[in-house]
């Protein structure tokens, strides 16, 4: 969950219908009056001019773009420069109404997956037409380089799946036979969360340095031109790429964390597309009428938001302190405060986001505002209000800082909501604005805090909270601070269920194990999920084509297909 904020990079066996939140798809072009609402969320395809640029504003700045590597955790990173340079071998589409994998123009079918034994083989036969922008061919020695960078490698973002490669085989250049020690139910995540790497470019060489600040190759339909930090990135056609080519010449991401300047930027024609966090003034102008501008909803999502624990760190290394603070919180009253009127009113019970509603359970809904429970789990913990009416213990008050991502509007009402309800309850928490770059650089990977407000998104549809729950993958100077159980959460009755989950292949058997982790985690509240995030997309009527959100990998995942209304 993965995962971006962090990113969890998450797959699915089977395409498994969204169940869990209704799908709020809403286009509608705003001129003042109340749009329609309708049962698709994509928009009407039109044809559209050749040339031209568009401009679309960007929440967030990454860190870096090094996709394997720790620093690249920002998800506007994924979308606005993975997605489009990078080639993989699973794309994420909507088939039957539902969001899901299906093979990319970089392999020539379904690669074949088979039990063999102890473990599993995967089989990818490459597309004979893939070529990097250089012109060279993407050739199996680009499957292994990406293979062994990330299961050998430091400060890697998340190795799950890779971790279990024994061996590659490549009987020719485009092909490539991949065998795992175990078996895994996610196989289709491999070089599809981040995709290949260039072999003959970066092997040998030093690939941190090289992709940090943006790189000159790409294997998708557009490559980076340019990186001005802390202002803009700037993407143009790949002349090589062998799939459908842009329509554009070129296009612009314009960094604008805050959101009312991001919406006055979209009135005045600074920018010609947004995708921003729902805010509650941003929902409210879309609901009067934004002249000119068209507006898609869908509360489909797998951006789920939680209130995220540090288990080794004061005082959340208690159990009964986490489960304490689950029942001070009235979720239910912050959700519908924030999407009411979208039609989302209850908060999440599962840390399995609704694009794997089918493997979540709803044990989370035990909390809910109870002060009593409070107060028995607190004194049955050693804790007494002092004379401020804060828990005490040992001389230490129940008192904590929350990290959350500066700029965001909807976040700082959260997390106001929240300290007034926790201190209701006899929690003082103070809140720190921070970064994404130093949040997921630094701040999470380090442990370096005790709880935090942000937004995981699932960037493949598969279940695999091992990501983020199963111990082995917490991040430590030893392990070269790989992994993204940055909440530090040991749990030894989860391991082997969330173990389970990664490697059961029958779907049913899968499910169930599933539900039988997510009670475990729900028991203990390593962390707290409170909303899926709906999503926003809002452009001009400059902008033509066919324009829709896809849940999984973003908003700009048909960016070639973009164009000037013609």
């Amino acid at each position: 969950m993965s995962k971006t904020p962090p990113v969890s990079r998450l797959s699915r066996r089977l395409v498994l219908a969204v169940a869990s939140v209704t799908a709020v798809a809403l286009t509608a072009a705003l001129s003042g009056c109340t749009g329609a609402t309708s049962n698709t969320s994509s928009t009407p395809t039109g044809a559209v001019q050749e040339g031209g640029e568009v401009v679309i504003g960007a929440e967030q700045e990454p860190d870096c773009v090094d996709w394997i590597a720790t620093c690249a955790g920002s998800i506007w990173g994924t979308y606005m420069m993975q997605v489009p340079t990078m080639p993989v071998v699973f794309d994420t589409r909507l088939v039957d109404g539902a969001w899901g994998p299906v093979p990319s123009d970089l392999v020539a079918g379904e690669p074949v997956a088979e039990t063999t034994g102890a473990g599993q083989t995967i089989t990818y036969k490459i597309n004979p037409d893939a070529v990097w922008s250089d012109g060279q061919p993407i050739t199996s020695a680009d499957f292994e380089y990406t293979a062994l960078q990330i299961r050998d490698g430091e400060d890697i973002f998340d190795k799950t799946g890779y971790d279990r490669i024994s061996a590659i085989e490549s009987p020719d250049p485009q092909t490539v036979v991949v065998t795992l020690d175990t078996p895994y139910a996610g196989w289709r995540t491999l070089f599809s969360n981040y995709g290949v790497l260039p072999a003959h470019l970066l092997d040998g060489q030093d690939r941190a340095a090289i992709m940090a600040d943006g790189y000159d190759f790409s294997g998708g339909p557009w490559r980076i031109e340019s990186w001005d930090r802390g202002t803009s990135v700037t993407l143009i056609p790949n002349d090589n790429y062998w799939g459908e080519k842009p329509h554009l010449d070129k296009v612009t991401y314009l960094f604008l964390p805050d959101t009312t300047a991001a919406f006055q930027a979209l009135k005045s024609g600074q920018v010609d597309v947004l995708y921003p966090s729902p805010q509650l003034d941003a929902l409210s102008q879309i609901e009067s009428g934004l002249p000119g501008i068209t507006s898609q909803v869908d509360a489909r999502s797998g951006s789920l938001e939680a209130v995220w624990f540090n288990n080794e760190a004061f005082p959340f290394d208690s159990q009964a302190v986490r489960q304490a603070v689950a029942y001070s919180i009235d979720r239910d009253a912050i959700v519908e405060r924030l999407f009411g009127s979208l039609g989302v009113d209850e908060a999440q019970q599962s840390f399995n986001s609704p694009i794997v509603a089918e493997y979540a359970a709803d044990d989370f809904s035990q909390y809910g505002l109870d002060l009593e429970k409070v107060s028995d789990l607190m004194e049955g913990d050693g804790w007494a209000k002092n004379s401020d009416g804060v828990w005490e213990k040992g001389g230490q008050t129940a008192s904590f800082a929350i990290e959350t991502l500066a700029g965001n509007k909807r976040r700082d009402l959260t997390t106001q909501v929240l300290q007034s309800q926790l201190a209701e309850a006899g929690f003082d928490m103070t809140i720190n604005s921070v970064t994404p770059a130093d949040l997921f650089g630094t701040i999470a990977p380090e442990g370096d805090f005790q709880a935090g407000l942000w937004a995981i998104v699932d960037t493949f549809a598969d279940p695999t909270l091992s990501s983020s729950f199963l111990s082995t993958n917490i991040p430590t100077a030893d392990n070269g601070f790989s992994g993204i159980n940055f909440y530090r959460v040991s749990i030894p009755e989860l391991d082997p269920l969330l173990s389970q989950v990664d490697t059961e292949l029958d779907i049913d058997k899968r499910i169930d194990v599933s539900k039988q982790a997510d009670a475990v985690i729900a028991e203990n509240v390593p962390s707290l999920p409170l909303d899926t995030v709906p999503l926003v997309l809002l452009w001009s009527d400059k902008v033509g084509g066919p324009l829709e959100i896809n849940p999984v990998q973003g908003p700009f995942w048909n960016l070639a297909a973009w164009g000037l209304a013609g």
